[in-house]
């Protein structure tokens, strides 16, 4: 019997098919890759090894500013520099390596670093024991993506301890305050390291061992230097150190203008105001890198420092005027009731331009360091504080008078005393009978400028009965006194001007203070820009603190060429009959020119025959000290305007000087400084005539 052949079982169909397509698939890819390797290989490599291209700025040194008569006023002074400049590929480990390196270079100052500081450095320096500070439940958690490597590395700087951190030498903190600079900075962007004290060894050993120092460098940086000291810095403004870079407050403004976070700008006043022409066009230089390296440094275009200002200002003039002001103040506190007075200001302005020649303010302070009490720098003040300014403003409503139909020129009011009911009594400092519009300035009449204010308001005086004002008057006189300045900004070149005050009530009587400048509040400036007005014949121009721009000079001591002059600009016109104005001139001409006249005892017989308009305003003390009183303390403010000569004017002036005395004692420290303003500024100019003075020396050095 045959045996039975035992059955082969044969590989299924489709398993043969599976193992065939696998061939089939390894042999594509086997072919690919040499493909890949053979044919485009050098092109990867080439991709691998190829160069990017990346463009940073360099800062340059800002504009210069330079007074009227071309002294240097702001200038920068060069001094030695070690910058870092942080690669993209660099290593935090190695950062810290340079880092101790230039610690044995230079000495820096460890004062600005912080708790966070040390912190961050221990935990580069001891990786094994900052890791054993973590959990593992906390690793797991990031891997779980419940918690994030920030928050890890947050845990490390909580749990390192006060004991971890205390071991820190003079010299590792030396090594972190550097660090703390290298981290300050942006990928391909110097960032100062030191720029302050820099010694000439220091500057010679850095030079020396930059090969071992990747990213350090020395160069030449810039400090702003004041030349005239503490005169008119608050105006002229100040500048962001490196460290701080751009304010936070501005950084989004600057940042879309093409600057980087630590580029140093204007803060303040001139030099915020100005920034885009101070600021320069920077250096760009393209960084041709390869791998991370930069292996080639191209500079595209070469900066050019900012353009140079010309101000308006006459510093020797501005020195005088301050010298001035410091000697009154002295000799008013040293009478009786005047424990308030701390301030005055003074601006001196041409009429005709609206160029600000002095603007002069004096403030009493005290030391922080040495507790003594000091005079301080407070020309700010003539545009950020405002205060009733009295009589001075009365050719406003002169004016105004004629401009509504009220008055006329040559109308006249007997001068007495009104009763306005309630026991009110409005009147002038005495009985002056009959006044004109003109005399009424001349002698300071309060009860012409009442009268004036009751037509404008349609109302009718009858003793001890109400007057009948139209409520709308406040606004008619306010709209009038705005085309002199008063209660609006003057437009000035600078940030951050006040407007003043006005009064919230509207009774009658208040309406009556209005017109004698006892209710709303003006500054400094603006009663400049009032006085101005009236002197060249009613046109209010915008008063300004830049004369010209010009282009940087390559030439030490040399002014390049002018960029640009800024011409007058008249915001407005009085408009009316010429007569109008001319009425308010003569008034004020005869307040200083004429027996009589409120300031003729100063001003008369001066041959440059100035015109002038006092004020004392009754005012409550709202100054630094206010918090000091229980209830409000009654004081007198005291002012002055005036323009010289009278007939073709030059020269317009203000003078405010707050919170004087208290009480019944009197002081004429405006008229006094206000004389002797005038008095510096004809003998300057008389000076500058014969050749004889400083400043014109000063432009022939630079000519």
């Amino acid at each position: 019997m045959a045996k039975e052949k035992k059955k082969k079982t044969p590989i299924p169909f489709r398993l043969n098919f599976m193992f065939f397509l696998i061939f089939i698939l390894f042999s594509s890819l086997i072919i690919r890759l040499g493909i890949v390797q053979i044919v485009y290989g050098d092109d990867y490599l080439r991709e691998v090894d190829r160069t990017e291209n990346d463009v940073a700025n360099t800062p340059v040194p800002r504009g210069k500013m330079y007074d009227r008569n071309f002294n240097p006023v702001v200038d920068n002074e060069p001094r030695n520099a070690i910058t870092y400049t942080k690669y993209p590929n660099t290593k935090t480990a190695d950062m810290v390596k340079t880092a101790e390196v230039l610690a044995t270079l230079i000495e820096k100052d460890i004062k600005k670093v912080t708790l966070p500081d040390k912190k961050d450095f221990w935990i580069l320096k001891h990786p094994k024991e900052a890791d054993a500070l973590i959990t593992k439940a906390e690793k797991k958690k990031v891997v779980e993506k419940k918690l994030e490597q920030k928050d890890l590395y947050k845990l490390q700087m909580e749990r390192v301890t006060d004991e971890n951190i205390k071991e820190f030498s003079k010299d590792e903190l030396e090594v972190i305050a550097i660090f703390r600079e290298f981290n300050s900075g942006y990928a391909l962007a110097p960032s100062i390291v030191k720029n302050k004290d820099v010694t000439t060894e220091e500057f010679a050993r850095v030079s020396e061992h930059l090969d071992e120092m990747p990213g350090v460098d020395v160069t030449t940086d810039w400090e702003r230097t004041y030349k005239y000291d503490e005169t008119l810095r608050s105006v002229l403004g100040k500048v962001s150190s490196s460290e701080e870079g751009i304010p936070s407050e501005n950084i989004d403004y600057y940042l879309a203008r093409d600057y980087t976070r630590n580029d140093r700008v204007g803060k303040s006043y001139i030099e915020k105001q100005y920034e885009d022409v101070l600021r320069g066009q920077k250096t760009r230089i393209e960084n041709v890198l390869s791998k991370g390296e930069v292996i080639k440094t191209n500079t595209l275009t070469e900066g050019q420092s900012g353009k140079d200002l010309i101000l308006t200002i006459d510093m020797e003039l501005q020195q005088q005027v301050e010298k001035i002001i410091e000697s009154e103040l002295r000799r008013s506190k040293a009478k009786g009731n005047t424990y308030l007075l701390d301030r005055a200001f003074v601006v001196l302005m041409d009429p005709n331009t609206g160029e600000v020649l002095t603007m002069a303010g004096r403030q009493y302070g005290r030391n922080s360091k040495t507790g003594l009490t000091e005079m301080n720098d407070f020309a700010l003040g003539n545009i950020t504080t405002s205060y009733t300014m009295g009589s001075s403003v009365k050719g406003a409503t002169v004016y105004t008078g004629f401009q509504t139909g009220a008055i006329s020129p040559g109308s006249a009011v007997y001068d007495q005393t009104l009763y306005l009911g309630g026991n009110i009594k409005k009147k002038s400092y005495s009985p002056l009978g009959y006044v004109t519009d003109v005399t009424a300035l001349k002698k300071s009449s309060n009860v012409y400028m009442f009268m004036t204010a009751i037509k404008i308001g349609g109302g009718h005086y009858v003793p001890n009965q109400p007057l009948g004002i139209n409520r709308e008057a406040y606004a008619i006189m306010r709209n009038h006194f705005a085309q002199f300045g008063l209660g609006v900004r003057t437009g000035i070149d600078l940030p951050n001007e006040s407007v003043g005050f006005k009064g919230v009530d509207s009774t009658d009587g208040l309406l009556l203070d209005l017109s004698i400048g006892q209710f709303d509040t003006y500054t400094p400036m603006q009663l400049a820009q009032y006085v101005s007005t009236i002197a060249n014949g009613g046109k209010r121009l915008e008063p300004h603190m830049v004369k010209e721009i010009r282009n940087p000079s390559n030439e030490h001591n040399e002014l390049g060429s002018v960029f640009k002059t800024m011409s007058p600009k008249v915001l407005n016109d009085l408009g009316g009959k010429d007569v109008w104005i001319q009425r308010v001139q003569e008034g004020f001409r005869q307040v200083a020119q004429e027996p009589g006249g409120t300031a003729y005892k100063y001003f008369g017989g001066k041959s440059y025959r100035a015109a002038a308009k006092t004020g004392t305003a009754e005012a409550f003390y709202d100054g630094p000290r206010r918090d000091q009183y229980s209830a409000p303390v009654p004081t007198i403010n005291l002012t002055l305007v005036g323009y010289a000569p009278h007939n073709n004017p030059e020269v317009a002036f203000s003078v405010v000087v707050p919170w004087v005395y208290q009480g019944q004692p009197s002081d004429d420290i405006n008229k006094r400084i206000g004389r002797d303003v005038m008095d510096a500024y004809f003998k300057l100019k008389e000076k500058r005539a014969k050749g004889e003075s400083d400043a014109d020396k000063a432009v022939e050095s630079t000519q």
